[in-house]
């Protein structure tokens, strides 16, 4: 039952991956892949708190935070766009974006991390301490 959850979640992140870029793209149209950084910022915040908030909430099902985690939250964040998308900075040049770049999704990314943990704590907290 777990790998349809995985499953499905992969096909709802991906289709959320699609729309933010979708929607960057008439919007900027610059070298600097804003729609990548924008998407695996979201998704560490959100994979935070998932992992802390969802993951104690002992109603939440085993499988649906399987699901939303790794299908969901997996599929909407890439490594891999990053790494091309730094790799076509370093190719067209843009030395100093794809530096900026790989600090701001590093950085960023660990700081919202911890801030959808901390997020998800407190709301934890805040409902109880226990579900």
């Amino acid at each position: 039952m777990v790998y349809w959850f995985v499953g499905v979640g992969g096909i709802i992140g991906a289709l959320l991956r699609y729309g933010v870029s979708h929607l960057f793209s008439g919007v900027w149209t610059g070298a600097f892949p804003f729609a990548t950084l924008v998407t695996n910022l979201i998704g560490s915040f959100v994979l935070g708190w998932l992992t802390t908030y969802l993951s104690k909430n002992k109603r939440v099902p085993a499988e649906l935070f399987t699901g939303l985690g790794t299908g969901m939250i997996g599929s909407f964040t890439t490594f891999s766009t990053f790494s091309v998308d730094t790799v076509k900075l370093l190719n067209a040049s843009h030395i100093g974006l794809a530096f900026i770049y790989v600090v701001i999704s590093l950085f960023g990314g660990l700081v919202l991390s911890y801030a959808g943990y901390k997020v998800g704590d407190q709301m934890f907290q805040k409902a109880g301490g226990a579900s």
